[in-house]
């Protein structure tokens, strides 16, 4: 494979991925718009039920990223028809997964909003939308497999079209249901559950045709679906260590104050904004890098490495300099507060130094990914966060605040808990082990 030949298979895999990626926040947002007009307590009961939803749909997004380098594995090794049948396996395992969470959250709803100790006119209007939503979570996780199914087969094209259908099947149907019916936020959560299960007959229509070209199986089989597990369990970990840093970093904001936690949501906001951009490349890492040990080529999976990590690298640097360059007007655009402007313009600029660095921890985690390196990734999640939690509470036992307590949480997390990263993912990558050639995972 020419230089020439894998730019063009990053870029043809990375550009549709990144445009998936950002019409996913786009249905909280367009509910967000729609339900504003309703009033304050609708709105604020939303952002209650985001919250809640947008924790449990940030766990599952394993079913992708372990779905994603098993199919291309066997896809990569020739066996198309053994990768269109362990992808079907996943969406099988999601759909499970997703009608045991919709049954346990539908019931659990009440105590979930009790959560927040939110006025009462809020928590109900929290618990309309959420309850309602909870219906749409097994559509969420098939989505997620069957996206990780058609990444695998180097095809992340399809996924962008789907997500943007389902994003303007949503917008209308919230704007039909909320204003037309006069449902209020009951309306939005309707037309959000319509529009995934629409999303999920769109996946069944493409993955039944891949099933026929390819005489798949669309029945569940116990050894896929057993082998989905496993590896998604160890995802799974690996995600929560990844929860837990951020949870831990806002509870520690929280105590600085509330300007500085106002402050740390803007600066955390441009840092997960400039992420998904890295999400897509590391996205076509994983899809790349399977593909090629399935086919035995470990020479050919290096250079993959190499290169999307330079391409990181170089990503980095531009995106950091754009941060570091509208680090004065940034808290302007959010808040409008020249004061929250510049107590956050140190933090922006610790982020901006640091990108280079997020950057290669966002590929080198999609390249290990795409090696189905689960277990590794799942227990140095774990030492990152040995590593990162004293500081952390050193930050907030000392309790520093204005720009420079801000600063100080930035240097915490983007320097300290990345860094971490960047070290035990750059050790494993250094050696061979992750490569485990074949189309079966070690």
């Amino acid at each position: 494979m020419t230089a020439d030949t894998l730019n063009r298979d990053i870029l043809r895999l990375a550009v549709p991925a990144l445009g998936a990626l950002v019409a996913e926040p786009l249905f909280l947002i367009v509910d967000s718009a729609l339900i504003g007009h309703l009033g304050v307590d609708p709105l604020a009961g939303l952002g209650i039920a985001g919250a809640v939803l947008q924790t449990i749909v940030g766990l599952m997004v394993f079913l992708a990223y372990s779905t994603t380098p098993a199919v291309a594995r066997r896809f990569g090794a020739g066996d198309p028809t053994r990768a269109v049948s362990v992808g079907i396996d996943g969406m099988w395992l999601a759909l499970c997964i997703g009608a045991l969470l919709a049954l346990a959250g539908s019931l659990a709803t009440p105590f979930l909003v009790g959560l927040f100790h939110a006025p009462e006119s809020v928590a109900t209007q929290a618990e309309i939308y959420l309850g309602i939503s909870m219906w749409g979570l097994p559509a969420m996780l098939i989505v997620f497999a069957a996206t990780g199914l058609l990444r695998g087969m180097q095809n992340t094209v399809t996924p962008l079209w789907i997500a943007g259908i389902g994003f303007a099947a949503n917008a209308l149907l919230n704007w039909l249901f909320i204003y037309g019916f006069g449902w209020g936020i009951a309306g939005s959560a309707v037309g959000t559950v319509i529009a995934q299960w629409s999303m999920v007959g769109a996946y069944v229509v493409v993955v039944g045709r891949l099933a026929r070209r390819h005489a798949a199986s669309v029945r569940p089989q116990s050894e896929g679906v057993r082998g989905s597990a496993v590896s998604g369990g160890w995802m799974l970990l690996r995600t929560v260590s990844l929860r837990a840093a951020l949870l831990a970093t806002v509870v520690v904001a929280t105590g600085l104050g509330a300007p500085e936690l106002a402050g740390w949501q803007v600066v955390f906001t441009i840092f997960s904004t400039a992420a998904f951009a890295l999400d897509a490349l590391a996205i076509a890492a994983q899809a790349l890098v399977g593909k090629g040990l399935g086919a035995e080529d470990p020479r050919g999976v290096q250079r993959v490495l190499r290169r999307t990590t330079a391409w990181g690298v170089w990503f980095g640097i531009v995106v950091g300099g754009a941060i570091a360059a509208l680090s004065g007007v940034i808290g302007l655009v959010f808040t409008g507060d020249p004061a929250i402007a510049e107590l956050i313009r140190p933090a922006l600029l610790i982020l901006a130094v640091a990108q280079p660095v997020a950057a290669v921890v966002f590929v080198l985690d999609g390249v290990l990914i795409g090696a189905g390196d689960a277990r590794y990734l799942a227990a140095v999640g774990g030492l990152n966060l040995v590593i990162f939690a004293p500081a952390l509470a050193l930050v907030a036992v000392l309790g520093p605040t204005d720009a420079g307590g801000l600063a100080w949480l930035a240097v915490t997390f983007f320097g300290v808990y990345m860094l971490a990263r960047l070290a035990t993912l750059g050790w494993r990558v250094r050696g061979t082990a992750w490569m485990t050639v074949g189309a079966r995972q070690a």
